[in-house]
Parts: C-alpha cells; sequence; structure tokens
C-alpha cells in the first residue's frame, strides 16, 4: 500500500558507525497533500537513539528534516548487521491545531493512520577515499622521464678529463716531430734505402697517432 500523506526518505536509514564515538543520519519527511499532517517518531531501541524531533507538523506540501543521533557503541555486532527500526507514524490534521495530544495516533474505527518502517544500515564512519588511477599513472610516468633525463646526461670525472689532455699533448709533440723529420726530407735526396728508412719512419709515427687517438676516443 503506497502512502498518501508522508514520503520518507531514505527507505533505509544509513548510520555511520564507529566505536565509542556518537554519529548522526537525517530522515526526511515530505507532505504530498494540501493539508496539515502531524507526525510521530518511534524506534525498536528509545534507550540507544536520540531523535530530534520526535513528533510535530509538516505543512502542506512542504517537507521537515528529522536528526537521529545513535549512542557511542561499546562493540561492533556481527557482520555489521543491525535489527533496529523507526516507526514514523503520520495523520491530517486541522489547520488550528497546535499540539500533538496523546491519543492522536491511537488507532481507532475511521481513523486514518499512515506508518511506515524504517530500518537501521550501519556504514563505515571514515570510508577509505579512492585515489584516481589517472593521478597515479602521472605520477608514474613523471617519475620514469626525470630517470630518463638523469641516465642520459653524462659524467666526467677528473682522471678522464686528464687522461684526454695528456693524450692531446702527446700528439701535439709527435706531431710536431714528425714534420720536422717531412722538413728535413724535402733538403735532402732520398736514396732507395733513405726512402725505405723514411716509410718505416712515417709507418711508426702514424701508429703512434693512431694509437693516441684511439686512447682520446676511448676516454
Amino acid at each position: 500500500m503506497s502512502n498518501t500523506l508522508l514520503r520518507v526518505s531514505p527507505s533505509d536509514l544509513k548510520m555511520p558507525f564507529e566505536l565509542k564515538k556518537q554519529n548522526s543520519a537525517c530522515l526526511e519527511l515530505f507532505n504530498k497533500t494540501d493539508q496539515r499532517v502531524a507526525f510521530k517518531v518511534k524506534t525498536t531501541n528509545p534507550k540507544k537513539y536520540a531523535v530530534r524531533p520526535a513528533n510535530g507538523f509538516v505543512p502542506p506540501r512542504g517537507s521537515l528534516g528529522i536528526s537521529i543521533t545513535m549512542q557511542a557503541p561499546k562493540e561492533i555486532p556481527p557482520d555489521y548487521h543491525c535489527k533496529d527500526k523507526f516507526l514514523v507514524q503520520s495523520i491530517v490534521v486541522e489547520e488550528g491545531t497546535k499540539d500533538i495530544a496523546d491519543d492522536m495516533f491511537s488507532k481507532a474505527p475511521g481513523k486514518l493512520i499512515e506508518e511506515v518502517k524504517v530500518r537501521v544500515i550501519y556504514v563505515p564512519a571514515n570510508p577509505p577515499s579512492p585515489v584516481p588511477e589517472e593521478s597515479e599513472e602521472e605520477d608514474i610516468s613523471s617519475s620514469d622521464s626525470d630517470v630518463d633525463h638523469e641516465v642520459k646526461r653524462p659524467s666526467t670525472s677528473k682522471s678522464d678529463i686528464c687522461l684526454v689532455s695528456n693524450t692531446i699533448k702527446s700528439y701535439t709533440e709527435e706531431n710536431k716531430k714528425i714534420q720536422k723529420e717531412l722538413d728535413l726530407l724535402r733538403k735532402t735526396k732520398p736514396s732507395p734505402e733513405g726512402f725505405s728508412s723514411t716509410l718505416v719512419l712515417l709507418i711508426f709515427s702514424f701508429s703512434v697517432l693512431l694509437g693516441y687517438y684511439l686512447l682520446g676516443c676511448r676516454a
């Protein structure tokens, strides 16, 4: 049977659960009629919950919020299962009615009293916030790019600089010696024997220069 007076939201009251700490939830009452509606909230466990307001009036086509506070629990029930329920009773009253009478919600022939049951469901008070996957990927990619950048930077030690400098210096000295030998050969007419000696000297000098060049490249 659908309700014609009040719409109660939500149908299941999700109560934040946390040991040794009070938590609250809210019910919303919506008047579906053009008349003034009186309400009363009952619970199966009145010592456990504080309801504010526990009764009152909802204006025509109006709404009203009800705060429900649960006392600090001392232990966790198995599987967080809760058996507590609330009952919201409602009845149409005359416009001038100001107080809730004791017998207003007493059932009697010809008296329309609607009732809505709301069960309590425990939910974690502080659920973990999910981390967006895109943020993780961006952080990882950014970190990888920094690592790659660092790897590509050449590292030059003082010993490598000294080795290259000595190689260049030796190459310069050998080049000067070869230049002197060539100048000497231009001034004299080489005999076949002299030509052979000069060729051997050039080959030896070229080998020395090549060795220094390769040593410099490795450095």
